[in-house]
């Protein structure tokens, strides 16, 4: 699986495509040139994974999800609710028609990685959810700042 960094803006045309920038393009494991796009069920985006990850993440969930408990199934379906795309002769990436409502008021996507996979996000949305306030640090902090306790000494943040 590749690992998938940077940010980049895009703009989009009126059929939803957009030009895939190479610098992404150039960390993508693509043997056969195949990507799964779907929408996100955390966020108002959309994801962009390989082919070959994607299949990977799907193996995992099926490991570990039951298809004959309803509630797996129903998480089983949604998560693997997407679509297969490929990029044009001239880079670039068609949004398909079910999925263009999540940035179909964008002119301008901003394809941001998560180490994974790639979020497509229209501009404004972007702006709104990078801008809500959150405090990152102290969140990082909370997650992952707390040393774990060593056996017969006690970590401090010092440490």
């Amino acid at each position: 699986m590749a690992l998938i960094l940077g940010k980049e803006y895009c703009k989009v045309d009126s059929n939803g495509r957009f030009k895939f920038p190479i610098a992404l393009k150039r960390q993508l494991e693509t043997e056969d040139g195949r990507f799964v796009i779907r929408q996100s069920v955390y966020a108002e985006c959309l994801e962009l994974w390989t082919y070959a990850s994607f299949r990977e993440e799907v193996e995992k969930l099926q490991e570990k999800l039951n298809p004959y408990r309803r509630t797996d199934r129903e998480l089983l379906r949604k998560l693997t609710e997407g679509n297969i795309i490929e990029l044009d002769s001239n880079d670039r990436l068609l949004v398909p028609a079910e999925q263009k409502h999540v940035i179909a008021k964008a002119k301008e996507i901003v394809l941001q990685s998560t180490g994974k996979f790639i979020e497509l996000w229209g501009r404004e949305a972007y702006d709104k959810m990078n801008s809500s306030g959150g405090d990152f640090a102290l969140r990082a902090e909370e997650l992952l700042g707390a040393h774990p306790r060593v056996e017969g000494s006690v970590a401090t943040n010092d440490q």
